[in-house]
């Protein structure tokens, strides 16, 4: 997908294009229901165990009960292949799969809320990770949705919108619940956000069903086949760029993970107080964030994905130098501000370009499980050696932590510069015809 290809786009016309295809309205609704249960399962409930007196190393421990969102790719090939019950028939596959995960989250969430953590944490357990798995499922519906939803060449466009309904969504589930519960109490507070997801329910009833869900199915390959085959298509649509790629979306978010392990611990040591904190990290980084997201669109639809997979690994890297820069200057609120900026847009940006180019690689017939598998691969490297962070800073301090994060983007970088001066066939496939008029 070249910058010949794309459709006009500007800042002007993103009410017009929401306004004029529901798909975009629709987006934006699933992108919301896809931001609130996450946050739910742990970060936002953390709160209410410290409230309730659970012990600090079991709070810890309950941070895995989010373990089925890196295994997702393990059962999202069966939501590619097979009907859901009920539903299947009225809403199709990719809608109906949505409809029943989102039942199940509401379900989650109600038994959170009537549970006591203080008493019976087993009962939180259990229905967090009812959540858990829920989520992720809606997660890769969702997913599947997006990429079968619109043409390659509307794709950027389509996944600012759905991001844009995910950050709301994860407005609505952190600082928005953590509002209602101070106000109202926790039963309240997740009944609400229960409640909420019937946005995304109302989204995928009036959302178009996708033309590959409309095909004749195929015969259910075996069990085995069914993970197996996903795999072994997008090894062949990648063909020799296959492992260059691959190592591409695994190294590509690492930097990321290491700076955000050691942001907080960073901001205590800098004594910045919990409303600065929470002012700027949340509230004015949720603009920023919303500003790359909108940004990340014209610039794919205008320089193509692969120089701007280029530009997202090169920004994103160099951002940790203001964390660098923000360490060795102290704790003034100005610079707080000015690094955070940098860093929040940069990292925003670089996640945008990467959701693209994933979405863009996958097949029709195999998006969800293909882009689970992705995703995972994405965030397993980060993961694994975010736990060392902590030894380094203790080593190194925090200057060089994180220009040392800085550094280790630039092999990356470069495999997506080599990436761009050769091209990918398996983003020239032509599917501009849409059958849905705009």
């Amino acid at each position: 997908m070249d910058a010949s290809s794309s459709h006009h786009f500007s800042f002007k016309t993103l009410w017009q294009h929401l306004r004029e295809d529901r798909r975009y309205l629709a987006g934006i609704g699933l992108g919301f229901a896809s931001g609130v249960p996450f946050q739910l399962i742990f970060y936002t409930q953390s709160d209410w165990w410290s409230q309730a007196g659970v012990a600090l190393h079991t709070i810890g421990v309950m941070s895995e009960l989010t373990i089925a969102y890196k295994f997702k790719f393990l059962w999202a090939p069966f939501l590619d292949k097979y009907d859901p019950p009920l539903v299947g028939d009225w809403l199709g596959r990719r809608r109906g799969w949505i409809v029943i995960s989102q039942i199940l989250c509401m379900l989650g969430l109600a038994g959170i809320a009537f549970g006591d953590p203080a008493h019976f944490l087993w009962w939180t357990v259990v229905f967090s990770l009812t959540l858990g798995f829920a989520g992720a499922t809606q997660d890769v519906c969702i997913d599947g949705w997006r990429i079968n939803m619109v043409p390659h060449t509307k794709l950027p466009l389509m996944i600012s919108f759905t991001e844009i309904g995910y950050r709301f969504g994860t407005l609505a589930s952190g600082a928005g619940a953590l509002m209602l519960a101070e106000y109202y109490g926790w039963r309240v507070a997740y009944l609400a956000m229960a409640g909420l997801l019937l946005v995304g329910a109302a989204a995928a009833w009036l959302s178009p069903e996708p033309e590959v869900d409309k095909l004749p199915h195929d015969k259910h390959p075996k069990f085995l086949d069914t993970i197996w085959l996903p795999i072994k298509d997008l090894w062949v649509r990648l063909g020799a760029f296959a492992l260059p790629v691959l190592i591409l979306i695994a190294g590509f978010r690492a930097p990321g993970y290491l700076t955000s392990a050691m942001a907080m611990p960073l901001f205590k040591h800098l004594k910045l107080t919990e409303h600065e904190i929470v002012l700027v990290t949340k509230t004015f980084g949720f603009v920023i964030a919303l500003a790359a997201t909108v940004f990340s669109a014209f610039i794919i639809r205008k320089i193509g994905i692969l120089r701007a997979l280029f530009l997202g690994t090169a920004a994103g890297s160099a951002s940790h130098l203001s964390m660098a820069w923000l360490a060795a200057h102290g704790n003034e609120f100005w610079a707080f501000c000015l690094a955070m900026s940098v860093e929040g847009f940069a990292y925003a940006f670089a996640q945008m370009v990467l959701i693209t180019f994933m979405s863009l690689i996958v097949s029709k017939e195999n998006a969800a499980s293909q882009y689970a598998l992705l995703t995972s691969l994405c965030a397993l490297p980060g993961s694994l050696i975010a736990g060392t962070s902590g030894y380094v800073v203790e080593y190194v301090g925090f200057v060089n932590f994180f220009i040392g994060t800085s550094l280790i983007g630039i092999p990356v970088a470069m495999l997506a510069w080599w990436l761009a001066h050769k091209g990918l066939p398996a983003l020239d496939e032509d599917d501009s015809d849409d059958p849905v008029k705009e």
